[in-house]
């Protein structure tokens, strides 16, 4: 795989319902966009296949690694537009009958699975009339952090509230690319969003790219949105507010490499 020093890439921002063949058509819509603006990868955001009614819909629709037809529109999706796609999170089976992983997989221009990760950060949150609990439905993911190759670098996986764990991005070591597929409420994503996405490209002193949900939900539920691309110095490079769309922007390595010569933190790190 030859090695680029630009690289396109997209986030996908949806406002995902409570029926998976919609969801997974509005993303190909969004897909082809942001494949047809130039992306090489592009990142999905968390629950892209499904925001039920109820938590537990999520259980009706689980695939075992490997098939289902979440995975297939994934490979499909990939193999056609010839990209690396960061599927978002599917619900994929955990051996408990009542919980789920919720998994980001990636797949390669060939539509092969090249990496897995399950989320390990399960989000809980009660103030006034929101309250939110994903173990009732999610079991904790028990992997590594999950690193895969692209032509620019290594790429760091992590899912949503793992954005507000800074041990984790440390465990992936030296990337070029943070991934964060998210579905932040609209009350943490307007206190901390931008602050933690940021913060994560400056310690780390590589790109973030943050795929959201962003609107009003069929179940009521309204998310943030705001999906973006930060560089190494944490500027904003493009955003999305709200509504479903893409942000397109590109990846220049050299940025990595300049910002990491003139602040070298990471060769200062004591611990």
């Amino acid at each position: 795989m030859p090695f680029m020093e630009r690289f396109n890439v997209a986030a996908v921002q949806m406002v995902s319902g409570t029926d998976l063949a919609r969801n997974l058509e509005d993303a190909a819509v969004l897909i082809e966009r942001a494949a047809g603006a130039g992306a090489g990868l592009v990142l999905l955001p968390e629950y892209f296949c499904l925001l039920g009614d109820k938590d537990t819909d999520k259980l009706l629709i689980k695939e075992s690694e490997g098939a289902g037809p979440i995975q297939d529109f994934l490979s499909s999706q990939a193999e056609k537009h010839k990209i690396w796609l960061i599927g978002g999170t599917l619900p994929l089976e955990s051996g408990d009958v009542d919980r789920i992983y919720n998994t980001t997989m990636v797949f390669d221009p060939q539509g092969r699975a090249c990496a897995r990760y399950d989320k390990i950060h399960l989000f809980g949150f009660n103030k006034g009339d929101e309250s939110y609990d994903e173990s009732v439905t999610i079991r904790r993911g028990e992997n590594a952090p999950g690193v895969f190759d692209a032509p620019f670098g290594k790429v760091g996986l992590s899912i949503c509230y793992d954005l507000r764990f800074p041990e984790l991005y440390r465990a992936l070591g030296d990337v070029s690319l943070i991934v964060v597929p998210a579905a932040f409420t609209y009350t943490t994503g307007k206190a901390h969003w931008e602050l933690l996405l940021r913060t994560r490209a400056v310690e780390n002193q590589c790109y973030v790219l943050a795929a959201a949900q962003g609107g009003k939900h069929e179940n009521g539920r309204r998310t943030w949105g705001h999906s973006m691309l930060v560089d190494p110095w944490g500027d904003i490079v493009d955003r999305l507010e709200q509504g479903p769309g893409v942000v397109c922007a590109t990846l220049d390595l050299e940025r990595i490499t300049q910002v990491r010569a003139s602040l070298p933190a990471l060769k200062h790190r004591r611990l």
